[in-house]
Formats: structure tokens, C-alpha cells, sequence
């Protein structure tokens, strides 16, 4: 990795101060070391890669809190669907019809995508099978990731490659978990990753209370996403998603649900006590039109909450750039003007996404001694100017798109370099990408 100093960058630090300074960062290895002015000790020149950056911002990497990997190769398969339909008739026979090598190259694609938009971390969920093989393509990337196999072992309308049996699903989810878990110096992570309360046991989600709990690894599922699913929750289990696993002892600051859109004052209630976390997901909440999550309200409850693109195949994009334009302006229509300004929705972007992953001391700020995860950004174009005396969060989350992204860095190795992904065969993975999804859809 070595040493690497950019220069004469707008530094977005986006810490506890907001602090936006012009001038150099200097990072070693996988840490940053100083931070702002004019950085002239500390390095030995020789040995020191510098990146000029003058007239560009750089930002911490953004932090995604739910994606779907495994879910790249149905980009466009499933539009125009409410969930449980897009689920029963789409989603599941694609996911059980999923090999290993396409799961790795639906992985890949995935990444490709992200580290291309400037998302550095991402909480992810995979399928049923073949979780390893997501892993692999992590690995190979250099995303930081946490990820994990999805768990469902109850339910009706489930194809056959998605059925599980209880014990089988915990001895391959921990399996994977001892694995996985900790790899490069930390890299990747492991959840587990019950699908929804619909799909799962009450006797596999208190397994995965209990290994949470022991390992001390996040949950990650989905609730409160879609009417039909919470009627579902209601007849199946008596009460509502969040009610019921608060009732069971899931909710904890290690969970992170997915959506979280029809809540009621109970549940809301439930997720601050708890200090259990959530993810918005605008994109895909109003593809499949589930609604729109109170989001403002719950911030100011102080609950704690990130961004996520959610899968291809209800997005179709996972641009963090899209979910933060959405963030900040879907809740203006209903909140007034001055709700979710861009500040508010570059730090859920970023260090509110790394809370929520109890990663926050690692990633989401640019501050000395934490990871050098960056991403640099060139604005210098027609739709990001004037340049002068422009509030940079407004020039990030109004103006810019993943064009404007010039270089990305994940554990001080850099991953993209002037708009070119290092660590992905682009060319073998969009080939591959063709060649799986035919695979897929002959297997249907």
C-alpha cells in the first residue's frame, strides 16, 4: 500500500465539526495520518505516490446499508411489481436457480458498480446458496463489506433451492461467519441475515438472537417494508414486525432493518429504545411502491439510519448519488423545503451509514488514524459549476453523479483510478454477467 499524499484537495471531512478544509491528506498503509494545511514532514518523499487534486472535493467513501449482490444479474427482470408479487414470481425462482459462478459474477458486477459511484462499504445480503462464492468476488474487489447468507426456512410460495431446513441454515451461516468474518485485517465482515419474519422460524431468528449475541456480529433483515408483508407478520405471529421482534429479543443496536416505512408509534418507540438501526432505501421504495419511510420524524427521534440503493432488480442502479438526490428531496413534497438539507443527507450517506454499522470509529469521516477510505471527486463540468463560493454538500448531493468521480480509495489501496475500477475485469465481468443470466433464465 505505502504512503500516498493528495494535495491541495476541498477536504470534506464530514466530522463531529463538519469541518471543510483546502489542502493535503496524507495516508500510510490503510491509515490516515494528518489531515488539512500544507503537509511538508511525515513521508519520505521518495517513496510517497501524490495525487494532485487541486479544484477537487474529497469526501469519505459512502457507506451503503443495504444491497443485494446476488440480486445484480436481475437488473430489469423484475419491473414494475409490488413486493410480495416481485418476490413470489420473480425474485425467489431467480435466486434459487443461482449457481455459484453466478452469484460470483453477479457479485462482481455489483462491486463493479459501486466502488465505479464512489461507495466504499456496503452492508450486504446474499441468497440462500453459494454464499461463498459473494465472498470471493468481496475479497478480490478490496469493498469493504459486511455480508451475509440469506436465512429462510419457513413461508409459503418459496421455490424448492430456497427452502431450508433450521439447523442446516445456522451451521452454514456460522460456517461462513468463521470463515469470513475479520478477513484482511478487518475488511470483511459477517451478518446474519434472516430474510424477512415471513420467511423465518421463530426458532431460527432466537438462534440468531443467541450468535449474534456470542459473536457479536450484526443482524440484517428486512421489516415494516410493504402493507401485504405486515398483514402477513399480523396473521402469522400476532403482531407487528417490529413488535414482535423486539417480543423475541432481536431488536438491539447490532440489528439493522431494511425500509422500515409503515411504522406505527409502538415500533418507533421500539427502534430508539433499543438503539436498533435503520435503512432508507428511496429508490426502491418507490419502484415497487411500497411508500415513503418517515424519515425526517425519525431522525429526530434519534434513530439511527443510513442509505441504501437496496437490489438491481428494484432500483435498477445502486448510485449512491440517486438515493441521496432522492433522500433529500422526497420528504420536501410532504416536510416543507428546509427538511433533509444536504448536509444532513451527505452525513447519512456517509459517517450515519457507518454508525449504523458500528463501524463509525473506522470509516464515514476523514480524520487522523481512521481507515483511508476516499473518494475524490473532479466537478470541473458544465453541470457542477459555478465552482465559486459553492456549499460543496449542495454541489455533492444536488448537482454531481457518479461521472464526477475521479478516484476511489478502500483501506488506503486505491480501487479506481481517473474512472477506471482496478480491482474488476470489466470486460470479463459484463461478458460473464450475459453468460449467467442466460444460464438463469433456461434453469426457470
Amino acid at each position: 500500500m505505502g504512503t500516498t499524499l493528495v494535495r491541495n484537495a476541498t477536504i470534506v471531512t464530514m466530522n463531529k465539526q463538519d469541518e471543510i478544509a483546502v489542502g493535503d491528506v496524507l495516508f500510510k498503509d490503510d491509515r490516515i495520518v494528518s489531515v488539512g494545511g500544507q503537509i511538508t514532514s511525515g513521508y519520505d518523499a521518495a517513496d510517497t505516490t501524490v495525487v494532485e487534486a487541486k479544484g477537487r472535493l474529497l469526501l469519505p467513501g459512502f457507506v451503503q446499508t443495504h444491497i443485494h449482490l446476488c440480486q445484480t444479474l436481475f437488473r430489469g427482470r423484475a419491473d414494475d411489481m409490488a413486493l410480495m408479487d416481485w418476490l413470489r414470481t420473480r425474485v425467489w425462482p431467480l435466486e434459487a436457480a443461482h449457481d455459484e459462478e453466478s452469484v460470483y459474477y453477479s457479485a462482481m458486477l455489483g462491486i463493479g458498480e459501486l466502488l465505479r459511484s464512489g461507495t466504499t462499504t456496503i452492508l450486504d445480503m446474499e441468497t440462500v446458496s453459494h454464499t461463498d462464492f459473494a465472498f470471493q468476488a468481496i475479497a478480490s474487489s478490496g469493498i469493504r463489506a459486511i455480508s451475509g447468507k440469506v436465512m429462510m426456512d419457513a413461508g409459503g410460495d418459496v421455490p424448492a433451492g430456497l427452502q431450508e431446513d433450521t439447523k442446516r441454515s445456522v451451521a452454514e451461516s456460522t460456517a461462513l461467519l468463521e470463515k469470513w468474518h475479520g478477513y484482511d485485517n478487518g475488511r470483511i465482515g459477517y451478518a446474519y441475515c434472516p430474510r424477512f419474519v415471513v420467511s423465518c422460524s421463530e426458532e431460527l431468528l432466537k438462534e440468531v438472537r443467541d450468535l449474534s449475541f456470542h459473536y457479536q456480529v450484526l443482524v440484517h433483515t428486512h421489516a415494516a417494508e410493504n402493507r401485504e408483508e405486515i398483514d402477513l407478520v399480523m396473521r402469522q405471529r400476532g403482531m407487528r414486525n417490529i413488535v414482535y421482534l423486539d417480543h423475541i429479543g432481536l431488536t438491539s443496536p447490532r440489528l439493522v432493518l431494511a425500509h422500515c416505512i409503515w411504522l406505527d408509534d409502538e415500533e418507533k418507540d421500539i427502534l430508539r429504545r433499543t438503539g436498533t438501526k435503520m435503512t432508507h432505501c428511496p429508490g426502491s421504495n418507490l419502484k415497487l411502491s411500497s411508500g415513503i419511510a418517515l424519515v425526517p420524524e425519525l431522525l429526530e427521534q434519534g434513530i439511527g439510519m443510513g442509505i441504501g440503493a437496496d437490489g438491481a432488480p428494484c432500483n435498477n442502479t445502486l448510485d449512491m448519488f440517486q438515493e441521496m438526490r432522492l433522500t433529500a428531496l422526497l420528504h420536501k413534497v410532504r416536510c416543507g423545503p428546509e427538511s433533509m438539507n444536504a448536509r444532513t443527507v451527505l452525513r447519512m450517506a456517509t459517517i450515519g451509514g457507518a454508525e449504523a454499522l458500528g463501524l463509525d470509529h473506522l470509516i464515514g469521516s476523514i480524520e487522523p488514524g481512521k481507515k483511508a477510505d476516499l473518494v475524490l471527486l473532479d466537478l470541473n463540468d458544465f453541470h457542477t459549476f459555478p465552482s465559486y463560493d459553492a456549499d460543496p454538500y449542495s454541489r455533492v448531493v444536488y448537482a454531481a453523479s457518479r461521472s464526477n468521480v475521479s478516484d476511489v480509495w478502500v483501506d488506503g489501496k486505491m480501487v479506481v483510478e481517473r474512472g477506471k475500477v482496478r480491482t474488476v475485469d470489466k470486460r470479463t465481468v459484463l461478458r460473464e454477467a450475459d453468460r449467467s443470466i442466460a444460464r438463469l433464465l433456461k434453469r426457470i
